[in-house]
């Protein structure tokens, strides 16, 4: 195994483990870290002015991000299983009245930003990156929102929120695409 080789499975690795870890943390900042925190509901932070969402969020969109990068280092298998074992731990972790509001729109909001990344990612990978990150967390935002609430009350605050973390993010993957031209990495 050359050290390409060796740094492709590393980075891959570590940006799976780092995917699972946004969804905990995910469910443990909706519940208690916000600038508001509603009896009952989701503790808020604001993205915009004027506007509020629930603070997990940040880690969704985080989340999108990581998953695409997974899929770029270690390949289609991986980006799949990432998505299925994304899913699991969020109907774990998710309060008994969210499990599958969480599940479903992980699943398919995971599930709509790998169909967009996927024909777009070698070609065009800080495109694909973003444009298959604002396509999941739309999908992400309405299907929990509808299925959790029954309402899309906090839609735009959602997708702004999570906008955000796919904007904070893009330097990191124009950095990577950059030194993976120039050390003669490719994607898996």
């Amino acid at each position: 195994m050359n050290d390409n080789d060796r740094r492709q499975r590393t980075e891959g690795y570590t940006f799976l483990v780092l995917f699972c870890l946004t969804i905990p943390a995910a469910n443990w900042l909706i519940g208690h870290a916000g600038t508001v925190c509603v009896s009952n509901g989701p503790c808020l932070v604001p993205v915009a002015p004027g506007i509020m969402a629930p603070s997990g969020v940040l880690m969704i969109g985080l989340a999108l991000v990581l998953r695409d990068l997974v899929q770029r280092r270690l390949g289609v298998e991986f980006g799949i299983g990432a998505i299925i074992v994304g899913a699991a731990i969020s109907a774990g972790l998710a309060p008994p009245s969210l499990v599958v509001a969480s599940a479903a729109a992980f699943l398919l909001s995971e599930f709509a930003d790998f169909a967009v990344y996927t024909p777009l990612a070698r070609r065009r990978l800080v495109a694909a990156v973003v444009a298959s990150s604002v396509v999941g967390l739309v999908v992400d935002s309405i299907v929990f929102l509808w299925l959790a609430f029954g309402s899309l009350e906090f839609l735009i605050g959602q997708i702004i929120g999570k906008l955000w973390m796919v904007l904070l993010a893009t330097p990191f993957v124009v950095y990577l695409r950059r030194r993976d031209e120039r050390v003669g990495l490719t994607a898996a």
